[in-house]
């Protein structure tokens, strides 16, 4: 009887061991994951940075060949202060839901066609496409724009695997346990009507 009672206990010891150890290694599996798409989300807002940081100097580069062009200069100065102000509003943690990332694209996808509204009107001025200061800033912002679709994958990535993760028995009861610590991530998507990826075109 003693050691019955002895042998129960050692199961049961053993039997909270394991769920203990399965409960600590989901949650240490969760904040890993966490912590990768906050990186990759600080890695989106570098990116969408550089491009607010290209803009001034391309609207004055501009402005100085076209300086009638008035409607479209403050059409980039407000798509860029509106995203900018839509940025500090998830600065840090990316967003917790899924309409929070969308009005984030939405404010970057109209900067995006502000400025290929810009680059329509440089078409008219052959002489400031030849200098060599907007050429170097088309580059830039050429260059920045194809890393900005690589950073959004690679965010997407990174959240598909912690919303595989937590979403996979038994994770997804421990992360329960959580609150809103470990909620599902949003992903990056295309906008209504957009079947391709905006382009600048020089």
């Amino acid at each position: 009887m003693k050691y019955a009672a002895i042998g129960c206990l050692a199961v049961l010891v053993l039997g909270v061991l394991i769920v203990g150890g399965a409960a600590v290694g989901a949650y240490n599996s969760l904040v890993a994951l966490d912590q990768q798409v906050q990186q990759q989300w600080g890695q989106v807002q570098n990116t969408y940075q550089r491009r607010a940081d290209l803009v001034p100097n391309l609207v004055e580069t501009v402005k100085g060949a076209a300086s009638f062009e008035k409607d479209t200069f403050t059409q980039v100065t407000e798509a860029r202060a509106k995203a900018g102000q839509v940025t500090q509003q998830v600065a840090g943690a990316p967003p917790t839901s899924q309409a929070d990332l969308d009005k984030f694209q939405q404010a970057q996808a109209q900067l995006g066609g502000a400025l290929s509204r810009l680059m329509v009107v440089v078409e008219k001025y052959p002489d400031l496409k030849a200098t060599q200061n907007f050429r170097d800033l088309q580059a830039q912002l050429e260059g920045t724009e194809n890393r900005i679709t690589v950073e959004r994958q690679r965010y997407n990535e990174a959240a598909q695997g912690f919303n595989t993760k937590r979403q996979s028995f038994p994770t997804v009861l421990i992360a329960g346990f959580f609150g809103n610590r470990f909620d599902v991530k949003p992903y990056f998507k295309a906008q209504e009507g957009a079947e391709t990826a905006p382009k600048v075109k020089f």
